[in-house]
């Protein structure tokens, strides 16, 4: 069994490796472009790891520019999964993510959803608000936090917001800022295979071994369990992306701009029902990770 610490983060940093493994909520990123009109896949999972006592459901659209056109898509999904109510949070502002009703609907939901957009305008506006203090602690009493796209993006300590697809694999090529910070120890990127955004994770990965690339397809998703498993879903792949070992790189000797070049970098594809470890870095075939998944419900 792997033995892991129940310390929290340096610094007092908010992450789910220092909540109690019992109370703690799951985390669902989406590479964007879920089905919202059929089967339902991967939002019918997202409701159903909600909390039992907990059928309400906030959608935040904050990221998008078109929030008018997004939020009664959402709407109309998770009340036909069986919400009891869903609240379309009007935050666009800073003076809006202090404000008390927004803080009083997180503390009823059981699902917190992020839709995509901008995730600088996630970090902008909800940057130690009262209402992020909100989320973190439904997240941390076992209500799920979601999102997609550029929702999915921000959900980590640290987070991509900007870097061409093409040739990212260049010194500089990537800006990354910090994130929303449910998450530690990873950087998540989305739309992966459909905008070519290999280099961008490649190029995080050179800077920044220590941190786990993780890519997700369109129509797919990882649930980011409490003790740090990571399970795909959704009919898309899931790309993974460790440096961790990575043997030698030219990065810290480069101008700005110039091409990077990095040795045993170690790349995984995942489909649904396949998972990861995010701390022992070890890939999931099916049967392991059903054995680690119906442990911790047996705990």
């Amino acid at each position: 069994m792997i033995q892991r610490s129940s310390k929290a983060s340096l610094g007092g940093e908010w992450d789910m490796a220092s909540l109690h493994p019992t109370v703690s909520g799951h985390i669902v990123a989406i590479g964007g472009a879920e089905d919202k009109t059929s089967e339902l896949i991967i939002l019918r999972r997202v409701f159903e790891l909600a909390p039992k006592d907990s059928d309400e459901v906030a959608i935040i659209a904050t990221a998008s520019s078109i929030p008018e056109q997004l939020l009664p898509s959402y709407e109309a999904v998770f009340t036909r999964l069986g919400a009891s109510q869903v609240h379309a949070l009007d935050i666009q502002d800073r003076q809006q993510a202090a404000d008390a009703n927004n803080v009083r609907l997180i503390q009823r939901s059981g699902v917190i959803f992020f839709t995509g957009g901008d995730q600088l305008r996630l970090t902008n506006v909800f940057g130690g608000s009262a209402t992020l203090r909100a989320i973190r602690e439904r997240l941390k009493a076992g209500a799920v936090v979601a999102g997609t796209s550029a929702g999915a993006a921000a959900m980590p300590s640290t987070m991509i917001y900007n870097g061409a697809a093409a040739d990212a694999l260049r010194k500089g090529a990537v800006n990354m800022s910090f994130g929303l910070g449910f998450v530690r120890g990873v950087i998540i990127d989305s739309h992966f295979l459909e905008r070519g955004r290999f280099t961008r994770l490649m190029e995080v990965g050179a800077s920044n071994p220590e941190q786990l690339g993780i890519g997700i397809g369109e129509d797919a998703a990882v649930i980011i369990h409490p003790n740090r498993i990571l399970e795909t879903i959704g009919p898309g792949h899931v790309i993974i992306i460790d440096s961790r070992d990575l043997a030698s790189s030219n990065i810290a000797e480069l101008a700005m701009g110039e091409p990077v070049a990095v040795e045993n970098m170690i790349l995984h594809a995942m489909v649904s029902g396949h998972g990861y470890d995010i701390d022992a870095r070890r890939y999931l075939v099916a049967d392991d990770l059903d054995a680690i998944l119906a442990e911790r419900q047996a705990q």
